[in-house]
């Protein structure tokens, strides 16, 4: 029988009665003949309540342990799921991470699958069981102790055990309906799409749309699984939700595919650093040994032997660059001026694979904002993307006027 992948994120299995509404979508799929792999998150909140605990009890707790304690709440979510669809007369049983086992890294609370053997689960389904409902979001590290994948891992494990599996499809259960060109908050005209492109999709999660996590995109194009994108509180038929696949099976699009933007970022100066080679290197091996997410990065015209280095990260990463920067300058490792921060900006990006073959977008893109009177800090680019940061005021205007301008409320 083929396998098919379906996983219930945190609101979709939130109380008894919504994993009930799940069971009864998984039960539709062993119906029309399916073996069903279930990867189930923790109840809403319940991740957020035991992270809580180990603050309290730890503030500078073991990562293993930490591990050992928010790994729990796929537990419980998997046992019930089991006994949900036994209770429907669906041969079911629970599976831990250990259990399959899904082999990770040893990199506690971000932990990386490298190994998901197919042989414990198959021999079940070969013995009559239809539902391996497995905990999301964990595995087991080489010595034996338990491994989480990160905020979001459970997509990730969705996306691992339809590669390993050869899933005909991984369909992931949200609280929306599918994939938008831009946040339906900001504008009510933002559109779901019935396809996009795995590129587009990595590029849109990376940049702030929260629908899928980025490494769960990054696998399921890697190996080719198609993803669908899907509300679990809504009727389902074949044509519901969003695809995600390749490029080739998508007839025609819009030169842009989406909106992206993102609150959380803050804009970092680096002011009168040497300009000669190996002071970037120092500047930005120094951030990663912090855990500072780098992301644009643009360093001024050289005066006098002199330079400006600019640079965002996440708002809540400020403190660790700072920090690490404060330190190499004391060390005499680096001699800059002063460094500049700014907290109030935001992230706005289009992004689409149609601007490989078309010109003018960031031509387009500039006029909307300079016509808005928004002011454009730094910009980025890619082949299927343009990243501006602008004061965080602005945000939601720039994302109207945006997906007003590439008319992204229209079918190509």
């Amino acid at each position: 029988m083929s396998v098919l992948v379906m996983k219930f994120g945190g609101t979709s299995v939130a109380n008894l009665d919504r994993i009930r509404r799940a069971a009864k979508r998984v039960g539709v799929e062993v119906a029309k003949g399916h073996d069903v792999i279930v990867i189930v998150s923790a109840m809403s909140g319940k991740t957020n309540e035991l992270v809580g605990w180990v603050e309290e009890t730890s503030p500078l707790f073991d990562a293993r342990e930490y591990d050992a304690v928010v790994s729990s709440g796929e537990n419980v979510t998997a046992g019930l799921m089991a006994l949900t669809l036994q209770e429907m007369d669906v041969p079911a049983r629970s599976w831990q991470g250990w259990q399959v086992p899904v082999r990770t890294t040893a990199t506690h609370a971000s932990a990386r699958i490298e190994e998901i053997p197919t042989d414990n689960i198959l021999a079940k389904f070969g013995e009559g069981m239809r539902v391996a409902v497995v905990a999301g979001f964990q595995g087991l590290a080489p010595d034996g102790r338990i491994t989480t994948l990160g905020r979001g891992g459970s997509d990730t494990t969705a996306v691992a055990f339809a590669a390993a599996f050869g899933a005909e499809r991984c369909d992931i259960y949200t609280d929306v309906d599918g994939v938008y060109t831009t946040d339906p908050r900001i504008t009510d005209k933002a559109r779901k799409l019935d396809r996009i492109a795995f590129e587009e999709m990595l590029e849109l999660a990376s940049l702030g749309a929260k629908v899928l996590q980025t490494r769960s995109v990054e696998l399921a194009m890697r190996y080719k699984v198609k993803l669908r994108v899907l509300s679990s509180f809504e009727e389902q038929s074949d044509t519901a939700g969003t695809l995600v696949c390749d490029e080739e099976e998508i007839m025609e699009s819009n030169v842009v595919a989406g909106v992206a933007h993102s609150r959380d970022e803050a804009k970092l100066t680096v002011l009168s650093v040497a300009d000669r080679p190996g002071i970037a290197a120092t500047i930005f091996t120094t951030l990663s040994e912090a855990g500072v997410n780098v992301d644009m990065i643009v360093q001024n015209i050289s005066e006098e032997g002199r330079t400006d280095m600019t640079f965002s990260c996440p708002t809540g990463q400020v403190a660790r660059a700072e920090d690490a920067l404060a330190r190499i300058k004391a060390d005499g490792k680096l001699n800059y001026g002063e460094l500049v921060v700014d907290k109030d900006v935001a992230k706005i990006s289009v992004v689409g694979i149609g601007m490989r073959s078309h010109t003018g977008v960031a031509a387009k893109m500039f006029q909307v904002l300079s016509a808005e009177g928004i002011n454009i800090k730094v910009i980025t680019t890619s082949e299927i993307k343009i990243s501006v940061l602008i004061d965080r005021k602005y945000m939601e205007l720039a994302v109207q006027a945006l997906h007003d301008a590439f008319e992204l409320d229209k079918v190509a």
